[in-house]
């Protein structure tokens, strides 16, 4: 099957055909299984003794997830990122984010030492 292209809708999807303004592939993103309970732990592991406190498990998408992070890095007063799907804060915030998660009505366990 050979595909003609066309310039007059610009970029096409390769995953559903569609142009890329009118994309059904992005909003069809499944939210990621789980068990439902957010964990949040402390890690310094690889980043040269500097903690962050890593948050996983959050059942969102990926442009959900980013709008969180942003949401309670602003209440948090810190930096942070999200990557992999696992929300990272600079720092030891494992109450406040405890606290700020389950405001938010998530299922809240503090993993790890």
């Amino acid at each position: 099957m050979s595909r003609v292209y066309s310039t007059e809708q610009g970029r096409i999807c390769p995953g559903c055909d569609q142009p890329v303004t009118s994309c059904r592939c992005k909003a069809q993103q499944a939210v990621p299984s789980g068990d439902g309970i957010v964990r949040i732990s402390r890690e310094t592991k690889g980043r040269k003794g500097k903690g962050v406190t890593l948050a996983s498990g959050v059942p969102l998408t990926d442009e959900a997830l980013k709008s969180l992070a942003k949401n309670l890095r602003q209440k948090l007063s810190t930096g942070g990122s999200v990557k992999d799907g696992i929300m990272e804060f600079q720092g030891d915030q494992r109450q406040a984010l405890k606290a700020l998660l389950e405001k938010e009505g998530y299922k809240v366990k503090l993993a790890g030492g």
